[in-house]
């Protein structure tokens, strides 16, 4: 791929303004060689303003998002794209995120501009666990955990049961509920449907992958080790 394609792609401006980068000398190596559009170099090789390119094309990232974001590009209030460096909303392929978490809740959210990858993920054979710890309104009545690995618990409005999910119980008001399943606002409902309501939900794990110490707001990109695991 031409190098202007390239860095246009990557969300760095139209080829027009990455084609005046080239002319102010912008692009270079990392030794700070001038680079030309006509260049035939790697990714890795290539510096903007002395700084390294943002991954390339198959991007799979983690982000923790905070309460109050939205999964959207439109949303006129706070969106996850602005905890992602502004290039990131302009990249093509779209840099999408996988599935959603609503604005109320905290954790783990995973985006790729991978389109196999995010339907591999996100489809129902794949049976990809999502653990999401809650603190709850209410003290745990005691037979919760039965309820919901029984495979037979029904959501309002809906005409399919669920599929068994596990309840980890810390305390009297907070749990893990485990998932394998993603339909809308589930594990609010799920608790909703034995009498209780969620205060606070927050998604620490999906698949083999958890945030760890990813303080809130924060991104790093996953490589190919992390993508095994979210699989295993």
């Amino acid at each position: 791929m031409k190098l202007v394609k390239h860095i246009a792609n990557l969300g760095y401006g139209s080829r027009k303004e990455v084609t005046w980068m080239f002319r102010e000398g912008r692009v270079t190596d990392p030794d700070g060689e001038v680079l030309y559009a006509d260049d035939q170099v790697s990714h890795e090789a290539i510096r903007i303003d002395g700084e390294p390119l943002d991954p390339p094309s198959g991007l799979l990232l983690m982000l923790h998002k905070p309460v109050g974001y939205t999964c959207s590009t439109k949303d006129p209030g706070r969106i996850v794209y602005d905890l992602l460096p502004p290039r990131f909303r302009l990249r093509s392929p779209l840099l999408s995120t996988v599935g959603r978490l609503d604005r109320d809740t905290s954790g783990l959210l995973l985006l790729t501009d991978d389109g196999a990858l995010l339907h591999r993920i996100v489809s129902p054979k794949s049976h990809l666990s999502k653990r999401y710890d809650a603190t709850l309104a209410h003290d745990l009545r005691g037979n919760e955990a039965e309820v919901f690995a029984s495979g037979t618990l029904m959501l309002e409005s809906e005409d399919t049961p669920l599929k068994p999910a596990t309840l980890e119980v810390r305390d009297a008001r907070h749990a893990s509920l485990v998932l394998t399943e993603g339909r809308y606002h589930q594990a609010r409902r799920m608790f909703a449907a034995v009498g209780n309501h969620v205060d606070a939900l927050h998604r620490s794990a999906i698949g083999g992958i958890d945030l760890g110490d990813l303080p809130p707001g924060e991104w790093r990109a996953l490589g190919e080790a992390d993508r095994a695991r979210l699989f295993a």
